[in-house]
């Protein structure tokens, strides 16, 4: 019995995390022009936002009353002028900075934090997996977009109150799926020769778990930042998330929206980004599923 799970745990985590397979998933990933399309907007959204203030044209905050509501196209302002008189094209690369944290930072938090929940009642079933699991599903009682609102709206606006609000409202999404996989992986022959062999459930979780679970509740991750991204932006919009004067897509959607008549075009531009942002998080998402499933 000693011989077999030695075995056995040398080869569980060299299937899961061997470096041929993570090779083959980039080999794969890198045949993949919409997925690569996506990230490579992505990258360039990201360094937008990271170099906002060397090449936004001007301060995103100064405006002019008599600049208010420029068409696109207008010299000086490719992108037309807000409500307010300030530059679109400014506010909009400004603007990438706060969207792109909102619609990013809740997802990794979430996902470290559900993950762990989620390992842990998978691994530990019976009444620990019961407990865990049906406190989560209170949250399933509520839609996401509810549940975010609700939330932003007891602990006030701001930026801190929103992340952590959507923080929460990703929590139990991410639990189920590590809760699933974990019950199936904890099933599986080389489990039960650790378990067997004295092994204490941390180092079984470390060694022959991890590994294995964390690859598809990662991708499943990567699907919910473009859903942080829309939430974001509609907590924003209803005044639950960033404040003015600052600079962020859903927040400019809110203010544009009473020039939607005089200017259309300017006022869809915060909508435009956040549906590029949105589609390409989706794309790449999908895209890397798909260069993690081997069968395919």
């Amino acid at each position: 019995m000693t011989v077999v799970t030695a075995d056995i745990s040398v080869r569980a985590p060299d299937i899961a995390r061997s470096p041929g397979f993570w090779s083959g998933v980039l080999r794969r990933l890198r045949h993949d022009p919409v997925a690569i399309t996506a990230l490579a907007i992505l990258i360039i959204l990201v360094l937008i936002a990271i170099l906002a203030p060397y090449i936004a044209p001007y301060d995103p905050s100064k405006g002019s009353v008599i600049r208010r509501l420029k068409p696109i196209g207008t010299e000086g302002y490719i992108l037309g002028t807000d409500e307010l008189g300030r530059d679109m094209l400014s506010r909009l690369i400004y603007g990438a900075r706060l969207s792109l944290i909102m619609g990013v930072v809740p997802v990794p938090v979430a996902f470290v934090i559900g993950s762990a929940i989620g390992i842990i009642a998978g691994y530990a079933g019976g009444l620990v997996n019961t407990l865990i699991m049906r406190t989560i599903d209170v949250f399933y009682a509520f839609p996401s977009v509810l549940l975010a609102v609700a939330l932003s709206g007891a602990l006030g606006s701001g930026l801190t109150n929103a992340l952590v609000s959507l923080t929460v409202v990703f929590i139990p999404q991410i639990a189920r799926v590590a809760e699933s996989v974990t019950t199936q992986v904890r099933k599986l022959d080389y489990v039960d020769a650790a378990r067997a062999s004295g092994a204490p459930p941390a180092t079984i979780i470390r060694v022959h778990i991890l590994g294995n679970v964390l690859g598809p509740i990662f991708v499943f991750a990567t699907s919910l930042i473009s859903v942080s991204m829309i939430l974001a932006s509609g907590l924003s919009f209803l005044g639950l998330g960033v404040r003015p004067p600052d600079a962020e897509w859903g927040l400019m959607l809110n203010t544009l929206r009473t020039a939607i008549y005089n200017n259309p075009f300017v006022a869809a531009l915060p909508g435009v980004m956040i549906f590029i942002t949105s589609i390409c998080f989706n794309l790449f998402s999908d895209g890397l599923r798909s260069a993690m499933d081997v069968k395919s």
